[in-house]
């Protein structure tokens, strides 16, 4: 038990010690987070869409 409440003492020390972002840091930081993966979701779908018609020619169906 006397480990679990160190442990417990400890953890609340050092989140005293973390700098949080601010709203705006977090609202940038998001937008960010957001518009990769959007421009990566579309990188994926290209490639799945072109590869496909890759294969597809390579197996005659198209």
């Amino acid at each position: 038990m006397r480990k679990i409440q160190q442990y417990v003492k400890e953890s609340i020390q050092e989140l005293k010690k973390v700098t949080w972002p601010t709203w705006e840091e977090l609202k940038g930081s998001t937008l960010v987070v957001m518009l990769f993966s959007v421009i990566m979701g579309c990188y994926i779908a290209g490639l799945d869409v072109g590869l496909s018609w890759v294969i597809d020619k390579i197996m005659g169906r198209g």
